[in-house]
């Protein structure tokens, strides 16, 4: 039987890893990995610049659905 701060801790760590889906937040962890594992030779940007060429992706391409105008 697992104690009740163990149960707390992971509902927390659910609703952590639930919310940073829901935002995309694990986006660029995403990216780093795919990166590390599909191109091991590449540069790895840091978060600002992968948000930044996220942004300027999104913007240009307005049929993906995050532009508001």
């Amino acid at each position: 039987m697992r104690s009740v701060l163990g149960r707390a801790a992971e509902m927390v760590r659910g609703v952590r890893w639930y919310v940073r889906e829901l935002t995309d937040e694990s986006a660029y962890d995403r990216y780093v990995a795919h990166l590390r594992t599909g191109h091991p030779d590449a540069p790895v940007p840091s978060r600002r610049e992968f948000e930044r060429m996220r942004t300027d992706r999104q913007e240009s391409d307005p049929r993906q659905g995050f532009r508001c105008c």
